[in-house]
């Protein structure tokens, strides 16, 4: 079994992690550019290249902090794919004018293209989770928050000031709300 090497541009990745304004002030002078032509050229502005640039960097940041993003693949051909993504995505919103696409890039490393689809899945998946997650009633949100970063049940419990009984019944009813919730949802189908 093989795995996969990690590209020396993960200092990118652990940059954005570690907050090194060094790091992140490289990122918008070699990678930034190139997106902001792309998206001036497909019938956008520089300020929405900025917010399309800086939407990735969150998206990139929470994959790092929450799965542990391992690239594998130039960081420059990852970001620039993402953001290429996210633009695309965002003239295909209904409230948009008539657009063009100019698109004379070279193909698309195979890793690369996978490495942005995962993380465009793995965002879709969070915001998702997070959406429900907020419909829930505010004993539940309370319930499993706990039940995210506390260790055992009885701290949580402990924590709650109720019977351990009681919070792994409603730990229980609450992670099924939660799931039928997402489950019901339009966009559960198409992150399957």
């Amino acid at each position: 079994m093989t795995s996969k090497i990690l590209h020396h541009d993960q200092i990118y990745i652990e940059g954005l992690c570690n907050n090194n304004s060094s790091i992140i002030e490289t990122i918008y002078k070699k990678f930034a550019p190139k997106v902001t032509h792309y998206i001036k050229m497909n019938s956008g502005s520089a300020d929405e290249a900025q917010d399309v640039i800086q939407e990735v960097l969150i998206t990139i940041y929470n994959q790092a902090k929450t799965n542990g993003l391992a690239l594998t693949c130039p960081f420059d051909a990852y970001f620039f794919l993402l953001c290429k993504r996210k633009w695309l995505n965002e003239l295909k919103k209904p409230s948009n004018k008539e657009v063009t696409i100019k698109d004379e890039n070279v193909s698309i490393d195979k890793d690369v293209e996978k490495l942005a689809i995962e993380t465009e899945v793995q965002d879709e998946k969070q915001s998702l989770f997070d959406e429900m997650f907020q419909k829930l009633g505010e004993k539940c949100q309370e319930v499993l928050k706990l039940s995210f970063v506390t260790k055992t049940m009885e701290e949580v419990a402990s924590k709650m000031n109720v019977t351990y009984a009681y919070v792994r019944k409603k730990k229980s009813i609450c992670t099924g709300q939660l799931t039928e919730l997402i489950q019901q949802s339009g966009r559960y189908q198409s992150l399957k």
